[in-house]
């Protein structure tokens, strides 16, 4: 990445201001603005987070926002009430509260002296999230956003439920915030109040698992935050932004379709990063596209970023199986509109173990037949992360390893390249032995050496094949013909290659196993749809060029120690047990300019016994210490999350420390959970 240090306009940074809430709250925001902004005023980007703008995020806010300030904009990072070095306590995702404080911040941002009344919003994740849903609101100053790896449905395409079927990554992502929220302000910004802020989060934020495990269905509490269930509430420009890697990026063709206000729809082939951090790459000069972006729509300039297609991808080459690429070759294209004109809808019949081309010479002995299903629960266990931190190796393995317990369908070898853009779909009849199964769906690009590079996948809650506000269980031998999405891409599948379906009833521990075991009767004549996209070679060499990344200076860190990173499978032949081992320890590092040490680690344990679903084991544990001069203090959180066959079972540990090398560390809180949620056709 490149590295800028001189800008258009000069860049001054305000540590900490308080923002204060008609309740009387203060919100923590640190500020980079032009040191002429008072008196030529700017126009003002807000990123609002739960995650720490004085320590955790300030590396990466050091890349983005003295570039984007530098380039005649105020760049305002807020933490949320509860977070950071913000009053109040955290309790949930995306809360009311949440949405109210972020329309007075815009309001107050829009005041200052230094701005000019327009206000931009932008974030990745949560901050892409809230940025959507903010704009639901209509705060009269925010006039236009920026949403990267997020969704407007927050049921269908977010890491708690994929399908119905609830994801690891809802533990996953229960960590990362019982981390978090039991994290002290620091004392050099609130001063003698640190601790009992501190206690007052340690004491007040709760368990968010056992809030997502009650609700494991489309209900109210998913929709109260969901852009979806209004998408005209939305009324300001939106530039959506993601890639294949990442779990997020199906809601980006869906905000194409239908938002009702100038849209832009930017895909690559990253994992959960902005892309000028993107990795597997290559990454793209974004924070170049973002200022075109704030150019157009905050300060009014015509410089030709609407004239441009509505939505560009990355169509991926052909690689070989690899759970870390550094760069994902292909090509850029681009479609002007979604649904694009451009892209058909090709449909392959499954027949035994083939795939045919929907309207091809029948084969012998095609003909309608019923094929059995019961996968083994080592299906999934080479299925990588449901989104991919490029933290570790977590992009899915060779597809051989999975696809002995599948139903594997397959086309002959391709006469001509065959290229897809969009959401491939199938359509089957099948019947279940069971109440309540799970069908997982994976697309697979076959080499003629043999090996199978998954392309995209799908996973369905069979009792959600007509919906997920009002499941309902399976009639046993009763046949039922069903729709599973998977999810977009966009991919070359070269000629001499061959097209692979492959069908299990496990995909653990990416998705959790049904309470019981499954044996699913599949009928043959089912359907595969896919997007295809004949080439537009001139229509793609014309597009405009992404460029090389740039950023501002790199945080200055001195690594104190040195981080770990792996994800292993370990198999257990004598007890039978396989599990899936992730570590994602950052070490410990000094951050230069405030002399704040950070220390953080988090490991992941998931694991089953033989072939009963009812030993499906989730383990998570993190470790965070801050230290500077006499503040020294450590958070340690465990969560175990099991189920039987009627019940989830969570267990949970929080520990709270002062640290003291002369009088010893100080346990400073410490609460325990064992809680038991029914499963709801789950």
């Amino acid at each position: 990445m490149q590295t800028v240090t001189a800008f258009p306009r000069e860049v001054r940074t305000i540590e900490n201001t308080f923002i204060t809430m008609p309740d009387g709250a203060r919100l923590a925001a640190r500020i980079w603005l032009p040191v002429d902004a008072d008196t030529d005023p700017v126009p003002a980007v807000l990123e609002y987070l739960p995650y720490r703008k004085r320590d955790s995020t300030r590396g990466r806010d050091a890349l983005n926002h003295p570039y984007i300030a530098g380039h005649g904009y105020a760049c305002v990072r807020v933490d949320m009430r509860g977070s950071g070095d913000s009053d109040g306590v955290l309790q949930d995702e995306y809360l009311p509260a949440e949405h109210d404080d972020a329309c007075e911040v815009i309001a107050w941002l829009a005041r200052q002296p230094w701005c000019d009344g327009n206000v931009g919003m932008m974030g990745i994740s949560w901050g892409g999230f809230n940025s959507l849903q903010v704009a639901s609101q209509r705060p009269p100053a925010l006039k236009a956003i920026i949403s990267a790896s997020a969704t407007e449905d927050l049921y269908v395409d977010n890491m708690h439920y994929m399908g119905g079927c609830l994801l690891s990554d809802n533990l996953s992502e229960a960590t990362v915030m019982f981390a978090f929220n039991s994290l002290p302000p620091d004392p050099a910004i609130v001063g003698d109040s640190w601790r009992e802020m501190w206690l007052e989060r340690l004491r007040g934020s709760g368990l968010w698992i056992e809030n997502w495990l009650e609700h494991q269905h489309r209900d109210d509490y998913w929709k109260r935050a969901s852009v979806n269930e209004d998408y005209s509430a939305v009324r300001c420009p939106v530039l959506a932004v993601g890639g294949w890697a990442d779990g997020y990026t199906n809601a980006i063709f869906r905000l194409m379709e239908h938002l009702d206000v100038p849209r832009k729809g930017l895909i690559g082939p990253w994992g959960h990063k902005y892309p000028h951090l993107g990795v597997p790459g290559p990454a793209i000069d974004f924070l170049a596209e973002v200022v075109r972006w704030w150019d157009h729509w905050l300060k009014g300039i015509d410089n030709g970023v609407m004239d441009e297609p509505m939505v560009r991808a990355w169509m991926q080459n052909s690689v070989e199986p690899n759970p870390s690429y550094a760069q994902r070759p292909g090509r850029w294209v681009a479609e002007p509109s979604w649904p694009s004109p451009h892209v058909e809808q090709r449909r392959y019949t499954f027949g035994r173990h083939i795939l045919t081309e929907t309207g091809a010479a029948a084969q012998e002995g095609d003909e309608p037949r019923p094929l059995f299903l019961q996968s083994p629960m080592s299906v999934g266990m080479f299925a990588g992360k449901w989104a991919s931190y490029a933290a570790t190796p977590d992009l899915p393995s060779d597809q051989r390893e999975e696809d002995g317990g599948a139903l594997v369908f397959e086309t002959e070898s391709l006469d001509e390249p065959l290229e897809i853009l969009g959401l491939p779909e199938v359509e089957l009849e099948v019947s279940s032995d069971t109440p309540v199964a799970m069908l997982a769906a994976r697309l697979s690009d076959v080499a003629p050496n043999g090996e199978a590079t998954r392309v995209t996948y799908g996973v369905l809650n069979l009792t959600h094949r007509d919906g997920s506000e009002y499941p309902a269980p399976l009639a046993p031998g009763r046949k039922y013909r069903i729709r599973l999405p998977l999810n977009g891409a966009a991919q070359v599948f070269p000629a001499g290659h061959r097209v692979r379906l492959s069908l299990s009833t496990s995909y653990f521990p990416l998705a959790w196993p049904p309470p019981e075991p499954v044996t699913l009767t599949v009928s043959t004549g089912g359907t595969l749809i896919l997007p295809v996209r004949p080439p537009r070679d001139e229509d793609d060499a014309r597009l405009r060029d992404l460029g090389e990344p740039r950023a501002a200076e790199k945080l200055a860190v001195t690594r104190l120690r040195r981080g770990e990173h792996h994800w292993r499978t370990i198999r257990d032949l004598e007890s039978g047990t396989s599990t899936l081992e992730i570590v994602d320890d950052q070490g410990s590092f000094r951050i230069d300019e405030i002399g704040t040490v950070v220390s953080r680690a988090t490991r992941e344990w998931f694991s089953f016994r033989g072939n009963d679903v009812n030993s499906a084991r989730g383990e998570t544990q993190t470790v965070r210490r801050y230290e500077r001069d006499d503040w020294r203090t450590e958070v340690r959180t465990r969560t175990v999350l099991t189920s039987t066959a009627t019940d989830f079972v969570i267990t949970a540990d929080l520990d709270a420390f002062e640290l003291d090398a002369v009088h010893g560390d100080r346990r400073v809180y410490s609460q325990n959970w064992h809680r038991r949620i029914p499963r709801q056709l789950v």
